[in-house]
């Protein structure tokens, strides 16, 4: 470690003691001193170990270039409809000045060929880099070339900001890569095959619909080269390691103007994942769509599958997984597309954990331990039919389905007051997702633009679980026969058809006044079935039915709406005030009981954008919410929920109400290397579904109901970013404070969770010398609850470095140390974890060869702490051991 930390801290002297830069600053105005905002300054050295350096004006006309000291520079100041003008600049030891007055071209309004191209065009809600201008030609894969690009960062597991705002679609010439997620693209495309990049703000997938839509998406465009347009191209790497280590990683694309096919495969045992939660939530509409339905993205969190994705720490791992994205062109108003992921895994995981319970009557504490193989199988498929035969239509029609099946075998030993047990675990979980969607656009005259939007969706669960103990467990509250061995088997059916269709009319009265109104109908049709029973010895059945256990639930659920949004603008604010009223219908059927309820609810919504300019806005949002219970929530009888704990649904629930409030700012600055960003998250809970607990050693006892007492939390997070010289200084904190009611044995109580974390971080961008990311953050976390008042406290220090040198060489190494410390339980840890590669390949030859490390230290586990309303716990995650691979890669 102490060599590892050496080599970083010299690396990082190295790029402070060579690195001497002079300033130049100026303007660019026209014949008449106006002055040119955006004209694009491009600084070329004559000599090659030096970088070039590029700047846009600001609407003074201000530019800033860092350049080199002691060098020649070729200097072209570049603007649309003027000619362009090129300097030659010799820099010394001292700052400089230079402006700039550009002539306009006389020729603009005629036919032309431009011989030079600016190396950035900036426009509305558009900016285009030309690629050529700023690579090197070392860079391997697309997240090379965009770190080059002033104003774009990409983050390690390879999401794209440009600006300060995070790209949410990646398109290849102008149709979506595979889901549109960049982790796929800027990961696995070629650098050399990179011509363009189009970064497109406030993008809507149908033309029509933007300035209409509150769209904030920004869509991420890459064009490719001329040559690459109608070939085969990609890079191919395989490698192997000691203890049977191996990876195999192809990548092919095929492109022309109307043929598209990509395969991505991965197969390792090194534990990687290819495909992460994070995709799977650009599968089902991304981040910020799920969270409009708040309902459906807890579900999808929550979910067995989604589970396997969120785990990334594991003791092994062997992972095989392989996509494919075909689009057609048909003609020319209509293209057909698809996709096929597929993955399966074997993984195992060892967790130890320290389990602090916060009862009044008797605080304990358990030790546990978790061993846990897994076998995991996904496939996931979706063609697509877009059908755009002019600007005034459009229809999009898909079809979705997810098929998986994930079995595990883990065995838990708890220590506690009570027992000392040893419970062996059995799951089974297979799943089908089927969905139809279809999205119709047409523009009706000048001033109505109308949609219709449709979707069905039907989900069939089929998770099977088994416990097995030489001991009785939950005693009380399950009717366990008295046997040798206790096998307890439940089974679950659950499957669900949902249909919704929403109709808008988007009425343009004038510029600065639109009216939008809207119908809709969601509709619910639910069947949950569960059976629990104990599997004796001697081959009979004891069923738990006759103590209450065992639900054949339906439920059936319909809400219709309309609503009516007015959006206007006055000055530089847009407003939108928002107000649809819901009519809600259900219906739940369980053996004896059946209950038909309705209610209509107003619920308004208000929006408010403050643009200033394309680089400094304000947003605020609020929003009344409801939620209605899952169908678990309601089923009326008992159900195993895990081995120590028993849940039974309360069929009388109806709605949950919450206010949310967001506010939101954000400037960037180019010219000045700035980057701020503030936000605050309000919400307070006024109706919510409630779980009451009875807690008798670690065994627990859940029902929910209908909680009327307020809650709130908030969320309070910022984060400044200045580039200076080669050198770009972050920070960023966020606190985050939470109060909450919790029912435990008949006694309800007052949670306070505080949470502050902030970060300071720099990082360097050289081209002849390491540069290097080195960061530190501190947390506290304290939580109240029960009069107990714990704290808890984190330190990480966290170290990247990136060196090109000797032209063929590319050395990575990235270094964590993490400190914990729970001083209530006298816990104090710490862990560090350390990789490395270097990489070799000759700017000539399609072959490349690696040799890389994970896990440099062996670090064994992770450490880490959470809570709920009783129990705080601090964990051991157990992790790989140490891996060497070496790699040999072939470009195609």
């Amino acid at each position: 470690m102490r060599c590892f930390l050496l080599i970083v801290l010299l690396g990082l002297f190295s790029t402070i003691v060579f690195a001497q830069n002079v300033t130049v600053t100026g303007t660019v105005k026209d014949s008449l001193q106006t002055p040119l905002e955006y004209a694009n300054i491009l600084a070329i050295p004559e000599a090659e170990n030096a970088a070039l350096s590029f700047a846009i004006t600001n609407k003074k006309g201000l530019y800033e270039l860092k350049l080199e000291s002691n060098q020649s520079y070729e200097v072209t100041v570049s603007y649309l409809g003027y000619l362009s003008q090129t300097i030659n600049l010799v820099t010394k030891q001292s700052d400089l000045t230079q402006n700039f007055i550009l002539k306009e071209d006389p020729n603009q309004l005629d036919e032309v060929n431009l011989n030079y191209t600016p190396p950035v065009t900036v426009k509305q809600d558009t900016i285009i880099y030309l690629t050529d201008k700023f690579v090197t030609g070392e860079e391997r894969k697309l997240r090379d070339v965009l770190k080059k690009l002033p104003g774009i960062e990409v983050d390690r597991d390879g999401n794209v900001t440009v600006n300060g705002k995070k790209v949410t679609k990646v398109l290849v010439e102008d149709k979506t890569f595979f889901t549109g997620n960049s982790k796929l693209a800027v990961n696995n495309i070629p650098a050399d095959a990179v011509d363009k990049i189009e970064m497109l703000d406030n993008y809507s997938e149908v033309a029509m619909l933007k300035g209409l839509e509150d769209s904030d998406d920004l869509a991420m465009n890459i064009k490719l080269k001329e040559d690459k347009k109608k070939f085969v191209f990609g890079d191919v790497e395989a490698g192997a390691g000691v203890k049977e280590r191996y990876v195999v990683h192809p990548n092919v694309f095929y492109y022309s103007p109307e043929t598209t096919v990509n395969f991505i495969g991965d197969l390792n045992n090194t534990g990687v994942k290819s495909f992460t939660f994070r995709d799977y939530l650009e599968f089902e509409g991304g981040y910020g769509k799920l969270l409009e339905n708040a309902g459906s993205y807890f579900s999808l969190y929550n979910s067995d599958f989604s589970k396997y994705l969120i785990n990334q720490d594991f003791k092994a791992n062997t992972n095989q997984f392989g996509a494919v994205n075909i689009r057609q062109s048909l003609s020319n108003v209509t293209d057909i597309s698809g996709y096929v992921i597929t993955n399966s895994a074997k993984t195992e995981t060892l967790n130890e954990t320290n389990n602090a319970y916060l009862n009044n009557d008797m605080p304990f504490v358990e030790d546990r331990i978790s061993t846990n193989n897994i076998n995991s199988f996904f496939t996931i498929g979706k063609i697509t039919l877009d059908y755009e035969p002019s600007f005034e239509e459009d229809l999009a029609y898909n079809t979705f389905i997810k098929v998986s099946n994930n079995d595990s075998h883990g065995l838990i030993n708890t220590i506690n007051p009570n027992q000392d047990n040893s419970i062996e675990t059995k799951t089974d979980i297979k799943n089908i997702d089927f969905k139809q969607h279809i999205n119709y656009s047409k523009k009706l005259s000048k001033s109505h633009t109308a949609t219709l939007e449709a979707t069905y969706n039907f989900q069939n669960d089929k998770p099977i679980t088994n416990w097995l103990t030489n001991q009785q467990i939950l005693q009380g509250l399950i009717p366990l026969e008295d046997d040798t061995f206790y096998n307890i088997l439940q089974t679950k059916k659950v499957n669900s058809h949902t249909a919704n269709a929403i109709v808008k009319d988007y009425w343009v009265l004038n510029n600065f006044n639109h009216l939008y109104s809207s119908i809709g109908v969601n509709t619910l049709f639910n069947n949950f079935f569960t059976n629990d029973e104990q599997l004796l010895s001697n081959g009979s059945i004891n069923n738990f039915s006759s103590a209450g256990f065992g639900n054949d639930f339906k439920y059936q659920f319909v809400n219709t709406f309309v609503g009516l949004e007015y959006k206007f603008q006055i000055g530089i604010a847009t407003f939108k005030p928002a107000v649809f009223y819901q009519f809600y219908l259900w219906n739940t059927y369980q053996e004896d009981f059946e209950g038909a309820k309705n209610k209509g609810l107003l619920l308004p919504q208000f929006t408010t954008k403050i643009e200033f300019n394309n680089s400094e806005k304000i947003n605020f949002k609020y929003k009344l919410n409801v939620r209605f219970p899952s169908v678990d929530y309601l089923a009326s009888n008992f159900i195993l929920s895990s081995f120590n704990s028993v849940f039974k649904g309360n069929p009388n629930l109806e709605d949950q109400r919450y206010h949310s409030l967001a506010l939101s700012y954000y400037k960037f600055s180019l010219f000045k290397g700035l980057n701020l960003n503030a936000g605050v998250n309000f919400t307070k809970k006024v109706k919510q579904f409630k779980t009451i607990t009875q807690l008798q050693g670690i065994d627990q006892y859940n029902t929910p109901i209908l909680f009327e007492q307020p809650e709130q939390t908030w969320t309070i997070n910022g984060g400044i970013s200045k580039k200076i010289n080669k050198i770009r200084y972050k920070f960023k904190s966020r606190f985050a404070y939470n109060d909450f009611y919790q029912i435990l044995n008949n006694e309800t109580n007052l949670n306070v969770s505080k949470n502050l974390s902030s970060t300071v971080s720099l990082e360097t961008f050289f081209k002849n010398f390491p540069n290097v990311e080195i960061g530190y953050t501190k947390a506290f976390n304290n939580y109240k609850a029960l009069g107990n008042d714990t704290k808890f406290t984190n330190d990480t220090f966290f170290v990247y470095m990136e060196y090109d040198f000797l032209e063929d060489f590319i050395f990575k190494a990235d270094y964590n140390l993490d400190v914990y410390k729970n001083n209530d339980a006298q816990i104090n840890n710490h862990f560090d974890n350390a990789n490395t590669s270097l990489f070799y390949q000759t700017e000539d030859s399609p072959w490349g060869f690696e040799i890389s490390v994970s896990n440099l230290f062996d670090t064994k586990f992770k450490q880490s702490n959470s809570f709920s309303n009783f129990l705080i716990s601090d964990s051991k995650t157990f992790i790989m051991p140490r891996i060497m691979i070496f790699k040999v890669s072939y470009k195609l």
